[in-house]
């Protein structure tokens, strides 16, 4: 911190909530540097996505009395608050409590997933995709954004790849890459993807907690770069019924701490039976992790619907419709697609999941199944098999295990009461926050 600008006066401190929303305070230096940190009700560690405080969660797995949490900075997280040469922002995780409330934090249980392989002599690289649409709202839903500037102009059919209609948006990009540079978030390209006003931005390849961290600030980035550009940026997983979904594809590969080869490839370029073995723990309990994949009643209109989304388990090489994909590589890229979570996802849980699952998988010297399981058709389903999941317990521990699924059947219990949910409540509190 002393190395920080004079010009430094006050810190945004950040934490991730379940979904993707960044709760947190902004405090003076001062403040910072005397608390190493700064407190937090512990509210915001149970609310849902609307404020609501389920029964589930308050008085059994967090004080009913709110509590103050300790919001403990990893300073190496400090980046400048775009357009505000004062503010710092620093990524946080929840301490305080009784026991610790690091275990309800998604960020921590990725540090203690990469921790576990590392004892096992790995490492992993990740690299995400990520996908989502540039929407305006209107009184019957959401629609494609038109070109700023007054035009009128708007697409109205399929402009896959298309310079002309990406470059309408130049502006926006322009803006949320310069955001990205200074946030040190390592975005490498971006394209318009396979529907109406939807985009895929590419990230370059890296560490799992760097890359995870990375996603949540870019969605954020995103979000409030669109708001001051007269539209709106939303990663939910199927805006519209009739065309494609977005997704939140991470690539992985593993390799041997000692001597840094990959561990899927063997010298010649052959895959190991490890690449067999991960992708069987990833299958094996994937109709539970898919409650982490698609965390909303809404995220599954995108995988029962297909659309290049997988509807199975399944897995294979160079074909986008399977969960867990083999792109083609290197031996010393030989990696991991998975394809099953959606852009509305928590890449911290994403990515502790899809480690540990694979992990888990090595242990047991797993096989693939040759049916792949199917997968969960409604988000009850899906949670239901998350909270009988042994592995997933195992991996992300009971605690956070048991908060996700309350805050989750809250949420979907209030959606299911509204008459029009898609054009109600996932308008409403979705859009702007998933």
């Amino acid at each position: 911190m002393s190395a920080w600008s004079p010009l430094i006066r006050t810190v945004e401190c950040a934490v991730a909530d379940l979904t993707s929303v960044a709760r947190g305070k902004v405090v003076s230096r001062a403040d910072f540097e005397a608390l190493r940190g700064c407190k937090l009700p512990s509210v915001v560690l149970g609310v849902t996505l609307t404020g609501g405080e389920p029964a589930a969660v308050f008085g059994t797995l967090l004080p009913e009395a709110y509590g103050d949490l300790h919001l403990e900075p990893d300073l190496a997280t400090a980046v400048p608050v775009p357009g505000r040469e004062d503010r710092m922002s620093v990524i946080c995780e929840p301490t305080g409590l009784q026991p610790d409330a690091r275990r309800f934090s998604p960020r921590a249980a990725l540090r203690r997933m990469i921790g576990r392989l590392a004892d096992a002599g790995l490492r992993a690289t990740v690299a995400p995709e990520l996908e989502f649409f540039l929407v305006e709202r209107h009184a019957d839903g959401l629609r494609a954004a038109g070109v700023p500037g007054g035009s009128g102009s708007r697409e109205h059919a399929l402009e896959i790849a298309s310079l002309e209609r990406t470059s309408h948006f130049s502006a926006y990009f322009d803006a949320l890459f310069a955001a990205c540079a200074q946030q040190r978030v390592p975005v490498t390209g971006h394209a318009h993807e396979s529907a109406c006003g939807q985009y895929e931005v590419n990230f370059a390849h890296g560490e799992p907690l760097a890359m995870a961290d990375a996603v949540w600030r870019f969605k954020r980035l995103a979000r409030e770069t669109a708001v001051r550009q007269g539209f709106l940026a939303t990663f939910i997983a199927k805006p519209f019924l009739d065309q494609p979904g977005s997704g939140m594809h991470w690539h992985v590969s593993l390799q041997h701490t000692a001597s840094g080869l990959n561990a899927f490839s063997d010298t010649e370029g052959r895959d190991t039976p490890a690449l067999r073995h991960f992708i069987a723990g990833l299958q094996h309990d994937a109709p539970a992790a898919l409650a982490l994949f698609a965390p909303h009643d809404h995220s599954f209109d995108r995988i029962t619907r297909g659309d290049a989304s997988p509807t199975t388990a399944s897995w294979g090489g160079d074909d986008r419709g399977v969960a867990f994909r083999i792109p083609p590589s290197s031996a010393a890229n030989r990696r991991v697609e998975n394809r099953l979570p959606g852009g509305d996802a928590n890449p911290y849980l994403t990515l502790a999941a899809t480690l540990g699952l694979g992990q888990l998988g090595l242990d047991c010297a797993a096989e693939p199944r040759p049916v792949p399981p199917a997968l969960p058709r409604s988000l009850g389903e899906a949670l239901d098999a998350l909270e009988d999941n042994a592995a997933l317990r195992r991996v992300l521990g009971d605690a956070l295990v048991d908060l996700y699924v309350g805050i989750k059947r809250h949420e979907s219990a209030e959606r299911q009461a509204q008459a029009q949910p898609r054009q109600g409540w996932d308008v409403l509190h979705l859009t702007e926050q998933a």
